[in-house]
């Protein structure tokens, strides 16, 4: 089994890079099913597991966890709350926490910032995040699916900063200089979808750069995706409900793509744009003050 390095957050906790999620493939599973996969993915040395109140899901992966019996400090949890207007965020962490069976949340991200109903609500909603991390229930607090702007209006009234900002990223969204303005403020990046240009998005710019890479280091193409985003020190979450691919995806830490085959990849990403269903999704459930959709 191989070992899956960690990278430091700005907090000092440290975050396993690879992470088994449980979001759009797992979406609203059956609990036996989910307990079956969480058993799957800590078997094969995924001890990172990516999920969130809105998957419906975390009684699956909590019961999963038990089964386990591998000791709870082994393992690194991630979680999310909706971010929704009027939520009672410490209730939410709660009922969490109920459902995964813990005592405290590894990593506990604010989901989507525009449901928030107003800049000043989700200045509100961050503020009882933060609150989250002074109970001892949760070690490290972040974002998901925030842009610069919603970034900029947090660090108006942030006392903590977050950890790090979960988005979907992939050569074909690579988000402009978002990347960049996160590092600038000392907040790791998290990449779900990491693999959309191959599962979802073809026939595109990368495929040939993707065989051919592949194929000169003896990996498959998903492995060269995955590959692709480690290389810039991003965690990456991937799912699959085969176990076989799942061992194979640990590949990627026994290869290093070189700084100039990275840069191929994201020159030919740029030439194609492709979003996932996840933000979408997230709107038409919560609504988006941005672009004036009523929040529940």
């Amino acid at each position: 089994m191989t070992s899956i390095p960690t990278l430091k957050l700005n907090d000092g906790n440290e975050i396993p890079v690879l992470a088994y999620g449980f979001g759009t493939a797992n979406f609203a599973g059956k609990d036996d099913d989910i307990s079956t996969k969480t058993l799957m993915a800590i078997k094969n040395g995924y001890h990172h597991l990516d999920c969130a109140e809105v998957y419906g899901n975390e009684s699956g992966v909590g019961a999963g966890i038990k089964a386990s019996g591998v000791p709870r400090e082994k393992l690194f949890v991630t979680t999310k709350v909706n971010g929704s207007k009027n939520q009672d965020v410490s209730a939410a962490l709660d009922a969490s926490l109920k459902k995964l069976g813990l005592d405290y949340i590894d990593l506990y991200l604010l989901h989507v910032p525009f449901s928030a109903g107003s800049p000043e609500g989700l200045q509100d909603i961050w503020r009882q995040v933060e609150a989250t991390k002074a109970t001892g229930k949760v070690k490290s607090i972040g974002v998901s699916n925030f842009e610069q702007d919603d970034l900029e209006i947090i660090f108006k009234t942030a006392k903590i900063t977050p950890a790090i900002n979960q988005i979907e990223y992939h050569p074909y969204l690579q988000h402009g200089d978002l990347v960049s303005f996160n590092r600038k403020h000392n907040i790791a990046v998290a990449a779900y979808s990491p693999l959309a240009a191959i599962t979802a998005a073809r026939p595109g710019p990368v495929d040939e750069t993707y065989a051919e890479l592949a194929k000169k280091y003896g990996v498959t193409e998903s492995e060269i995706g995955l590959r692709w985003c480690l290389e810039q020190d991003i965690v990456t979450i991937t799912t699959s409900s085969s176990e076989k691919r799942l061992q194979g995806y640990t590949n990627v830490f026994k290869f290093q793509l070189t700084p100039e085959e990275v840069k191929k990849i994201a020159e030919l990403g740029k030439q194609k744009h492709y979003q996932g269903v996840g933000v979408a999704f997230m709107t038409n459930m919560f609504g988006n003050y941005k672009t004036g959709v009523e929040v529940a």
